[in-house]
């Protein structure tokens, strides 16, 4: 770092993303992305968006926010649009979380949420997970502090129903609670339905992931009005034009082909199921996973090596060093001819 950097940011240990190779022929299954292409539809729109490039886009984001509410059946005053949901949750760490109220979540989950706190200098804590990796809900009762979780969580994949959710929610009203539903379209339940309940519930939510737009990046969060109305004061006061056109209006037309998506999130969950049945019969351990992705060891082989011994046969996957998942690989679930490929080299590697 140069010598001009904030002392308050020397200890920040910033988010690895996962790698995003140039090689051609590599069958990339690492950071969770759709192996589907948007529709033609979708990339006619961005073409003709282009045309009005010389202009800023909307900071309102009116007709995306309205499109995204119809879609969830809320309020248009209830949505946010962010520049990926990453944006929506770190303003909810900005705008909600201080000295006075510090921030929870497990240990095991998605690897921005202690970035974001130490970012905005927050503090928190991170509880542990069971030994089977499920969140052990009695752990988040009535524990007055802000709590980030994702649901599905990441990397396990492991989803709570919505009524572990509200009990969360319910035990802490004088806190927030954010749930992190990037990959919610994948078999698990959405909390969406409970924002009108409980004022002090975020939901996040993602295109990169169901929606095939990771490159895009669009995301947006789902709360009431208040709620709301706070994270646009923090929006107003960082990024006001955070959602460009071409994303917008793609975005827009995205959710008009909802039909495209549910048919692409089946097919996702029956290749999930397809890949998971091949990997047992080579003896690996996998999560219940209810995410475009699986969670899985071997008894015999350390993650580190599989991950290794897949990347010289042209096979990305996502392998974690913290010490209590390093024997495990998160495998994003792609095409039934991807996963043939992973089966057959994990084959000749086992």
């Amino acid at each position: 770092m140069s010598r001009f950097f904030s002392n308050k940011h020397k200890e920040l240990v910033s988010y690895t993303p996962g790698e995003q190779p140039k090689v051609m022929d590599l069958v990339k299954l690492n950071t969770n992305e759709s192996p589907f292409s948007p529709s033609e539809d979708v990339a006619r729109t961005v073409y003709e968006s282009a045309k009005r490039l010389n202009l800023y886009s909307d900071p309102t984001a009116s007709d995306l926010h309205k499109k995204i509410a119809d879609v969830l059946g809320v309020g248009e005053n209830q949505v946010l649009a962010t520049n990926g949901s990453d944006e929506i949750l770190n303003f909810a760490f900005m705008a909600f979380c201080d000295d006075e109220h510090p921030v929870v979540f497990p240990d095991i989950t998605y690897g921005f949420y202690p970035v974001f706190a130490r970012l905005n200098g927050i503090k928190f804590e991170e509880i542990p997970l069971n030994d089977d990796f499920t969140i052990n809900v009695d752990d988040y009762i009535g524990i007055n502090k802000n709590i980030f979780i994702a649901n599905p969580n990441a990397p396990t994949g492991i989803a709570l129903p919505v009524s572990d959710i509200e009990k969360i929610v319910a035990s802490n009203r004088n806190n927030v609670v954010v749930i992190d539903e990037a990959y919610v379209d994948f078999g698990a339940e959405s909390a969406v339905k409970l924002i009108d309940k409980y004022d002090n519930l975020l939901v996040t939510q993602t295109f990169s992931k169901s929606r095939s737009f990771a490159g895009a990046r669009l995301g947006f969060g789902v709360g009431c009005e208040s709620l709301i109305n706070d994270l646009n004061t923090i929006k107003y006061s960082t990024n006001p034009y955070n959602v460009n056109s071409l994303t917008m209006s793609a975005g827009i037309k995205i959710l008009e082909e909802e039909n495209i998506t549910k048919r692409n999130c089946e097919e996702i969950i029956k290749n999930r199921q397809y890949a998971i049945n091949g990997l047992k019969e080579l003896g690996f351990i996998c999560t219940d996973s209810s995410a475009n992705f699986i969670f899985a060891s071997h008894p015999e082989y350390s993650g580190k090596y599989i991950y290794e011994k897949l990347r010289e046969m042209n096979i990305l996957v996502r392998h974690f060093d913290k010490e209590r998942i390093k024997d495990y690989n998160r495998i994003t679930v792609g095409t039934k001819e991807q996963m043939d490929k992973l089966l057959s080299a994990l084959k000749n590697i086992i």
